[in-house]
């Protein structure tokens, strides 16, 4: 075998672009592009290797390193995991950047190629422009703070180590069960370092996604707590939707009647339209989920990591009665809450489990189908919330006074209901239309009463919860598919926190829709703080003399070349998400929207530190309440 010389970075981009992906037989390319935002370090490098022949990949030049690592990480997750987005950048404060987005991949166990630069193998010009010193050691550099929010990392210091490295990177983020973001920091003498590359390497290399079977022995478990139950209940997530696993679901779910509940991830797995869908699970659950969940004899997890929300910390099951079923191809995930565990394929498992239960028909009867009518009278109620100045009864427990309420309505010019906002938008635009949402108030609305229609069309990132993730990976959206129309649901707090690639967007002529929620403020965490005894403290935006802080976000889209729209009525987001379809340039609605007019909790709990010791009584009374909370929760 011959060898073919090439700098570290020309090796690499050649090796991206011979990287491909077989999922039940069906081949395709694993990295579409990359996205780059050049500097020292990386510019002369990685943008050389580019400029000279990119292959097939699809650069796209970033406005902000966190920014456009989230719309890479919301592209491989529209995919399914089944493409991917590099990213690149520059050394020091541009890899730091990184660090927030790569902890939001692999929370959520979405594959992302990170590429930092890094200080200088030789360390002949040390201390090199943006480079941090450590005392205890000269081997430390930024990238350093990338290792415990990536599931693959390594530094690159010699050309020859790039090999062993990527096959590694490439390794963990084809493997369904620990897939992760893989960081590769390269030296940035490195990158332009020539060296004699074997031509196997650059070979067309097939990653295989076979779907792990599950063994005799758990199908043989799995059916005899099924059998054995009378109430089961089936948790869809986000691992059933990566597993393609709707069309068994469905047929599994009417065969034996047993419910299904949905977390963030796993939501629109099964469009809601489906008789046994009862929607989501949890703190942010509907209400219709959360009292099957406490019929529950056996909870069955398909592909969820069991987090607080969907567990209500650990307080939405009977413990004493009810027993666990997990079915999940991480064998870490599948042994949460001490269930019995199924390490395979969720696809897989359920169509080989389904002849082991025939004749099986859970308990639960017409309960099904009387606690999702009485979800969708509630959902119906909420659609149409009415604002009054003389009392208005928010969703939201707290003491927000109707006084300050009717300075928001005043400062905001605005009566709008959030619930009766977001159901509008809903059942306005098109139902195969792409969101995304991750932070505040929102994603807990659009669990409870977002209601899609069509499979894979609901993109909310809530492992990391991360703000400023909703307008980046809007653009991620739009590049998995280009022809549909997709939207980021966002508060003004996540929309002040992040907005970078909205521009990328525009200049790229990517179309995105922005429905901007403005409350003038941090209003989840507001309702968080006055629910457990505190003031109002630091969440509202107030101005130096206490009025509200009222930005006209409109005129800001504008200015950047998008066509801006004001809706604060349900008549005028209709129109203005009619006329946005039909724009060819992104678009953003700006709604102001009331505090306090969000949903709130249905018989969930949130296990949250408040203070022991205060002077304030109401917090006395919040801490007692969640002291006796606990006695309910399990502990494993």
């Amino acid at each position: 075998m011959g060898t073919i010389r090439l700098t570290t970075a020309q090796a690499l981009i050649k090796f991206l672009n011979q990287q491909y992906i077989c999922i039940d037989g069906n081949e395709s390319a694993f990295v579409e592009g990359i996205f780059t935002i050049f500097g020292h370090g990386n510019v002369l490098g990685i943008g050389q290797a580019l400029e000279q022949d990119p292959g097939h990949l699809n650069v796209i030049q970033g406005k902000n390193e966190q920014g456009m690592a989230h719309a890479a990480i919301a592209y491989s997750k529209q995919m399914l995991r089944q493409k991917i987005y590099a990213v690149t950048t520059s050394v020091g404060p541009g890899a730091a950047n990184l660090a927030a987005a790569a902890g939001t991949a692999l929370s959520n166990n979405i594959p992302v190629l990170l590429l930092p630069a890094d200080t200088f193998s030789t360390r002949q010009p040390d201390p090199v422009l943006q480079q941090v010193e450590q005392e205890y050691s000269a081997a430390v550099t930024t990238n350093d703070a990338l290792k415990p929010v990536s599931r693959y990392w390594d530094r690159i210091t010699r050309p020859e180590q790039l090999m062993s490295s990527l096959i590694r990177a490439f390794e963990v983020m084809t493997d369904p069960g620990k897939a992760g973001p893989a960081t590769i920091c390269i030296s940035q003498d490195v990158e332009g370092e020539a060296f004699d590359f074997d031509e196997k390497f650059f070979e067309r290399r097939v990653h295989y996604l076979d779907r792990k079977l599950p063994t005799q022995r758990e199908l043989s478990g799995a059916a005899e707590l099924i059998n054995a139950s009378k109430k089961p209940l089936i948790i869809v997530g986000g691992g059933a939707k990566y597993s393609e696993a709707r069309d068994i679901l469905v047929t599994f779910s009417e065969n034996h009647n047993i419910p299904l509940v949905e977390t963030q991830a796993g939501k629109s797995t099964v469009e809601a339209t489906f008789k046994n869908n009862l929607g989501g699970m949890g703190i942010t659950g509907t209400l219709a989920a959360n009292k099957a969940a406490r019929q529950a004899d056996l909870i069955i997890g398909i592909g969820t990591r069991y987090t607080d929300f969907t567990t209500s910390s650990k307080t939405a099951f009977d413990f004493d009665t009810t027993k666990f079923l997990n079915i999940n191809v991480s064998r870490l995930q599948a042994y949460k809450l001490d269930a019995f565990q199924v390490v395979a394929d969720a696809r897989t498992t359920l169509e080989q489990l389904s002849p082991l239960l025939e004749g099986y028909k859970s308990e639960f009867g017409d309960t099904i189908t009387e606690l999702k009518e009485e979800w969708l009278a509630e959902r119906e109620r909420l659609s149409n919330v009415r604002f009054s100045r003389d009392n208005f009864n928010p969703e939201i427990k707290g003491q927000f006074s109707q006084v300050v309420l009717n300075e928001y309505a005043d400062a905001l010019k605005t009566e709008f209901a959030q619930t009766t906002a977001l159901i509008t938008i809903n059942d306005t635009i098109e139902p195969d239309s792409l969101i995304i949402g991750s932070a505040g108030s929102l994603p807990g609305d659009l669990q409870r009463l977002w209601y899609p229609t069509v499979p894979n069309t609901y993109n909310v990132e809530y492992g990391y919860s991360c703000m400023g993730h909703e307008v980046s990976g809007t653009l991620g959206l739009k590049l998995a598919h280009p022809d549909r129309e997709v939207y980021a649901m966002v508060g003004d707090g996540s929309f002040l926190m992040m907005h970078s690639e909205f521009i990328t967007a525009i200049q790229y002529n990517q179309k995105i829709n922005i429905l901007l929620f403005d409350n003038s403020g941090f209003g989840c965490i507001n309702n968080l703080q006055m629910e457990h005894g505190s003031g109002s403290y630091f969440c509202e935006f107030r101005t130096h003399n206490n009025g509200i802080l009222n930005i006209d976000y409109a005129k800001v889209a504008e200015g950047y070349g998008a066509k801006a729209y004001r809706a604060n009525t349900a008549e005028e987001l209709k129109t203005a998400l009619e006329d946005a379809r039909k724009q060819r340039v992104s678009t953003l609605i700006e709604m102001k929207v009331l505090p306090k007019t969000m949903t709130g909790g249905y018989e969930a709990w949130w296990h949250v530190g408040v203070a022991e010791v205060s002077e304030q009584e109401s917090v006395q009374k919040a801490f007692e309440a969640k002291q006796q909370r606990l006695t309910y929760a399990k502990h494993y």
